[in-house]
């Protein structure tokens, strides 16, 4: 499981999640692309369903085609901060490094519309690891859409916009496997990708060369974390 979720946090979020609660017979929404192998996993658990949103078409496309053979996954295109479910629709909302955005708020505002009573939001957020950002790292982030919070800043976020913390774990640890393997699959792949494949990923490969040379050379892993939180809706 580790060496096939390709984000940061790697597996590991997966994992404790599993750990902490039993998913079997839950509806689960994943937010996010490169989700394909998560949502695999929680149908081998024996989840009830499981869904994959992404926000573009290119990741819509790069998802129905690694998932052409697994119908039981629907992707489908969706805001992730204005979405097309009714209320209190799911057991457990998923999102890996896909809502550390500037429209975080909002989306936090939908997840707690979606989910059921007393439901989970398991989340793994980009994070900031010192006060003082140096510039090259805020243009990383900003060029990859990105709004990440201070490490130290993120729970009360959460918190203070409807969620009960039931579990938190630092894996920024993870961060230098990750962009290892992300040096190692663009050296070993790029000339095996079809020219669908390249279309599909340009986004996506282009922002990982940028991101994995900062973070092995350039010093950005003294700025650089990942934290993940499971969190209850709280009962208003």
């Amino acid at each position: 499981m580790q060496n096939k979720i390709f984000l940061p946090g790697n597996g590991h979020q997966l994992k404790a999640l599993l750990k902490q609660t039993d998913v079997k017979e839950k509806t689960i929404l994943i937010i996010g692309a490169n989700s394909e192998e998560i949502a695999k996993v929680f149908l081998d658990e024996g989840a009830a369903s499981v869904m994959i949103i992404v926000d573009d078409n290119a990741s819509l496309l790069r998802s129905r085609l690694i998932l052409t053979e697994e119908s039981r996954i629907p992707v489908r295109l969706m805001e992730f901060d204005n979405t097309d479910f009714r209320g209190e629709r799911f057991d457990i909302v998923f999102a890996q490094s896909s809502i550390s955005v500037p429209r975080r708020n909002k989306i936090l505002k939908e997840v707690r519309r979606i989910l059921k009573a007393d439901g989970l939001f398991c989340v793994g957020e980009n994070t900031g690891l010192q006060k003082n950002t140096p510039v090259f790292v805020t243009d990383i982030w900003e060029s990859s859409g990105l709004a990440p919070l201070n490490i130290n800043d993120l729970n009360n976020i959460y918190t203070s916009r409807g969620f009960d913390i039931l579990f938190e774990e630092d894996l920024s640890y993870t961060l230098k496997e990750f962009y290892i393997s992300g040096e190692n699959l663009l050296k070993n792949n790029i000339n095996q990708l079809s020219e669908d494949e390249k279309t599909y990923n340009k986004k996506f490969l282009k922002k990982l060369s940028h991101e994995s040379n900062a973070y092995l050379r350039l010093g950005a892993d003294k700025h650089i974390g990942f934290k993940m939180l499971i969190l209850r809706k709280a009962v208003n």
